[in-house]
């Protein structure tokens, strides 16, 4: 949909004008089985050629099932919010030259952008998590970006669907607002959190909040899909910001926006920061034989792979000796310090959209042995992500492995060569 081909169109002469990327969170820099078409680990969202934004304009107040019928299949973009059997109230909406319309779900049906299925965490491998049912939206949120500076991005919770509609039926959780503009939630909502500070080294998570189908913030419900909406946040907005989350109940997405990016380390970055560890030829303190991480993630761990006791940090190669028992087969004594805690295979973080500094790559998140910047490792340690429909945990950025342990990551202990 966004071939550099088409991007050209609107601007023959210069680089086409980037609202920011949607990251999904647990994957390292692209899905397990490679991104393909729509369904990737990372999506740009470029001004169109044409704008194709809608607002609403016409309210109707309708008695019968075929009159409702009547005004979805005008071809117009319509919300319908069913009271009753006998009164739906539909908003029609119209054009608006002014913003571009991108929209995320499940759904691969043509007016679905971006192609979110079910993030896997890393903890589990193919054969044990066959998600049997999805509790993503096929038609789960649509963002709304001004085609004017300063390129304003907004979340609204679900999408229109193929014939330009959104239905929210007799149970979905819905209300008249005091100004008489009709409102509601999704099954499942869809939650977002702004990082306070922006995204930075600095930054500090933020609350949690739902967004509604017109766009504003509330407190979350009691369960995820409980009828009860939560308190409305007058003070807040559904202006997205450098890293903010979206939640959409199976998958969190993380916004970057251009000038976010561009402050961002790079891949190439990242790959110069890898080169430059293996080129200090860390060694194994016991083996004595060069550790050298692997260039791209493999299924496979590699023999010179670095491995980690990520109770006390110290890195060695890989050896089979130090089990405690043979109850926990993960747990292992540190030859170097006799600290007893699990023994994994250290994997870079190869996301750059993850990264809140470009600090080399000092610390691994536990349990996972994904590595990253410091100042990295400590922001997404203390992000509460939600969790089923109504948990919220810590987890790595890059397989969304739950995070446990004291600190939720560890500072590497590199032995570099002893000639």
């Amino acid at each position: 949909m966004f071939s550099p081909g088409q991007e050209e169109h609107c601007a023959p002469n210069k680089e086409p004008v980037k609202y920011g990327e949607l990251v999904v969170l647990g994957y390292n820099g692209a899905l397990p089985n490679g991104d393909r078409g729509r369904r990737k680990s990372r999506f740009a969202l470029y001004k169109r050629p044409k704008a194709n934004g809608v607002k609403p304009s016409t309210v109707h107040v309708i008695s019968t099932p075929q009159a409702s019928k009547a005004i979805s299949c005008k071809g117009q973009h319509s919300i319908s919010y069913t009271l009753s059997r006998n009164q739906t109230v539909v908003v029609e909406y119209t054009h608006d030259k002014d913003t571009d319309m991108f929209q995320v779900g499940r759904s691969t049906e043509s007016p679905i952008d971006f192609v979110v299925t079910d993030t896997i965490s890393g903890s589990q491998n193919n054969d044990e998590a066959q998600i049997t049912q999805s509790t993503i939206s096929r038609f789960a949120c649509r963002i709304v970006c001004d085609r004017n500076e300063p390129y304003t991005a907004r979340i609204f919770a679900a999408g229109f669907d193929s014939s330009k509609n959104i239905f929210l039926g007799e149970k979905a959780a819905k209300w008249k607002n005091p100004d008489g503009h009709m409102d509601g939630l999704t099954t499942n909502g869809v939650l977002v959190m702004h990082p306070r500070g922006g995204f930075t080294e600095e930054s500090q998570p933020g609350v949690w909040r739902e967004i509604s189908v017109c766009g504003d913030v509330y407190t979350l419900r009691e369960t995820r899909s409980a009828q009860q909406r939560g308190k409305l946040v007058e003070s807040e907005t559904n202006v997205l910001q450098d890293g903010s989350l979206i939640d959409l109940c199976g998958a969190t997405l993380l916004w970057r926006t251009a000038d976010g990016l561009f402050h961002t380390p790079t891949q190439k970055h990242i790959e110069a920061l890898r080169q430059e560890i293996n080129a200090a030829r860390p060694q194994c303190p016991v083996g004595l034989n060069t550790l050298a991480f692997p260039s791209i993630n493999k299924e496979v761990v590699e023999e010179k792979q670095p491995w980690a006791y990520l109770s006390c940090g110290h890195v060695h190669g890989y050896h089979n000796w130090g089990h405690r028992s043979d109850t926990e087969a993960n747990e292992r004594e540190c030859p170097m310090c006799r600290t007893v805690g699990p023994y994994v295979p250290l994997w870079l973080g190869c996301e750059a959209g993850f990264y809140v500094d470009a600090g080399p790559p000092t610390h691994a998140f536990t349990p996972c042995g994904h590595v990253c910047s410091e100042k990295s490792a400590k922001y997404w340690s203390q992000i509460p992500l939600p969790h089923g429909t109504h948990a919220f945990h810590a987890a790595c950025p890059f397989c969304a492995t739950q995070l446990l342990g004291e600190q939720n990551c560890i500072k590497l202990i590199f032995q570099g060569p002893v000639d």
